[in-house]
């Protein structure tokens, strides 16, 4: 049986990473309706695996079963593969394939072993802190913080415990190939810094 490598003959793949709100959604979303990829959030696939459990989406839950899954599956990268399988069911309908968010090096590792581009978003943190209280989206309970708790949850994910089936993304931000600034909030702005260092 084919594994997920023996795509890549057909597909391109990137890997987003960033600071919460600076609009990896955004740049997945502009790959996705601009350029035919399939954009998967594995922070959606983290938050429908909170609510199976009858757990709150909230961003520490999300990191446990994050790092639960690393270790069960022996494998840093297992989020990057289960978007994978989530593409080889649809593969021949998209171009390549466009996954957010990576947080632990191990993902950023797998993007550029299966030959993907890791790309880095970020903004200023009061634009992100704005952005993200101006479009919970009905994650009134991950996202409804004051500033300083933003700031800290940001602390508790850019710095490894440790364990290293944990959050690392500043581990993450040191493997990425492109960083995109993305403070503006003009779309077409991002929509041709993107062509340009994509080489879309």
């Amino acid at each position: 049986m084919a594994g997920p490598d023996c795509i890549l003959a057909r597909m391109k793949i990137i890997g987003l990473s960033g600071t919460n709100g600076s609009g990896k959604d955004t740049v997945g979303h502009i790959l996705a309706d601009d350029y035919g990829y399939l954009f998967i959030s594995v922070t959606d696939l983290l938050r429908e695996e909170a609510l199976k459990r009858g757990l709150e989406p909230a961003r520490e839950n999300l990191r446990l079963i994050s790092a639960e899954w690393r270790r069960e599956a022996g494998q840093l990268g297992v989020l990057v593969d289960k978007a994978l399988a989530k593409f080889n069911a649809e593969k021949d309908s998209y171009k390549g394939l466009v996954l957010a968010s990576l947080r632990n090096p191990g993902e950023a590792d797998r993007v550029h072993e299966l030959g993907g581009t890791v790309v880095w978003v970020d903004a200023d943190p009061r634009v992100r802190y704005g952005r993200v209280q101006a479009n919970a989206r009905g994650r009134a309970a991950e996202d409804a913080k004051t500033f300083e708790q933003f700031q800290a949850d940001e602390a508790a994910e850019m710095n490894r415990s440790g364990d290293a089936a944990t959050l690392d993304m500043s581990a993450v931000k040191a493997l990425c190939d492109i960083v995109v600034e993305n403070g503006q909030g003009d779309i077409e702005a991002l929509r041709a810094r993107l062509s340009q260092l994509l080489n879309l």
